[in-house]
């Protein structure tokens, strides 16, 4: 292992890092302990050969900060072991071989994470240096933003499978100010999302030949004042639409028809009686579900749908669930089920989210003639 010891500020400093590098190697040498370096941090376990358990959940991590650049795992996995069983301890680096000063460190379980905190936050490591030790944000999603308006939901989520690892939910999102559709991706762990982070902009360019953004996103949770209460919706005996609403007129089709399949050049050779975005002309977004489906039942004449969402619960990582019932004013059909989306800026815009998946769950069913709920 190659431990560098450029760019110090003195002879002393490099001096004193050889000493502790030394160190660090007597450890490992002692231990068997193994250390991989990747994406500028320096990773032990993950899990270890000795851990015994499944694998942590969430809120199992605790950031530190306030570490000498100078001090190495050779002392800082022997101090938090001492709270517990560590799965996995990851060290910032940079390229002179001084730590970055901060680590994240994982416990098996929630509880063994807030007694590290109790227990060491505030802990005298050299003299002039007390660590901080804080229960770590876990950041697990990304939003996706820059993607063709007529982006799924579902074939999204087929895209991401197959780009990166630990996805979980996707959740779209368009209107004004928002360039094409955003999406918000829910990944298992920081990690996945982080490595998602690194690699889905190049991803995209090359399978797509698309431009697409990727920042983190905020999941803070909403108030429950700003919610309405839990309720259990009433349970209706579902009939079918007429059958002219069972053929509803196919949908546009997303930019993954091909998952896993060669990029789509930028300039296709096909002619077109018609200019392309790239000659000038913009291009109309496809209307919302909610409008969709208005257009539909209006051009059949079965009345216009009527919804009634329920809040059901909050996800553990953000999302909101809620119950829905559509049901035509001019046909005996209803349909129920359970949407999950992100919360919005008010509670006016997170119940219109919720109508507008609902009303996309619909048109699904309709689309696939699955006329009962």
């Amino acid at each position: 292992m190659d431990y560098s010891v450029r760019d110090l500020q003195s002879d002393d400093d490099q001096q004193k890092l050889i000493l502790r590098v030394q160190a660090l190697e007597t450890w490992l040498r002692t231990t068997n302990a193994k250390l991989t370096q990747v994406n500028g941090q320096r990773k032990y376990g993950g899990p270890p050969q000795v851990w015994d358990g499944p694998a942590p959940g969430a809120h199992c991590e605790v950031f530190i900060s306030q570490i000498p650049r100078d001090t190495y795992e050779d002392l800082l996995i022997p101090l938090f072991s001492s709270v517990g069983p560590l799965w996995e301890f990851r060290l910032m680096m940079n390229f002179s071989g001084q730590n970055r000063g901060f680590a994240y460190c994982k416990y098996g379980s929630p509880d063994v994470a807030n007694e590290a905190i109790r227990l060491l936050h505030g802990y005298t490591i050299e003299p002039t240096f007390r660590l901080n030790v804080r229960r770590s944000t876990e950041k697990r999603h990304l939003c996706i933003g820059d993607l063709p308006a007529t982006t799924k939901q579902e074939a999204l989520l087929k895209v991401l499978h197959v780009l990166a690892d630990g996805v979980e939910r996707v959740s779209l999102k368009a209107g004004p100010g928002i360039d094409g559709v955003s999406a918000m991706v829910a990944f298992s762990s920081h990690h996945a999302a982080s490595m998602a982070k690194k690699m889905l902009v190049e991803a995209f360019k090359k399978q797509f030949s698309l431009k697409v953004s990727i920042t983190w996103q905020s999941t803070h949770k909403r108030p429950p004042s700003l919610l309405p209460p839990p309720q259990k919706p009433p349970r209706l005996t579902p009939s079918a639409l007429p059958p002219r609403m069972a053929r509803p007129p196919s949908f546009p089709q997303g930019f993954c028809r091909a998952v896993g399949g060669p990029a789509v050049p930028q300039h296709s050779a096909r002619p077109s009686s018609s200019p392309s975005p790239s000659q000038g002309r913009p291009v109309s977004p496809p209307p919302s579900p909610v409008t969709f489906l208005h257009e539909l039942c209006k051009a059949t004449a079965v009345g216009q749908p009527l919804y009634k969402t329920y809040f059901s619960h909050a996800g553990p990582d953000g999302f909101l669930f809620f119950n829905y019932k559509v049901h035509f004013t001019g046909a005996p059909a209803t349909f129920e089920g359970l949407v999950m989306i992100l919360p919005g800026p008010s509670a006016t815009s997170t119940l219109e989210e919720a109508q507008r998946a609902a009303a996309q769950q619909v048109l699904q069913r309709l689309s696939n003639n699955q006329l009962a709920p």
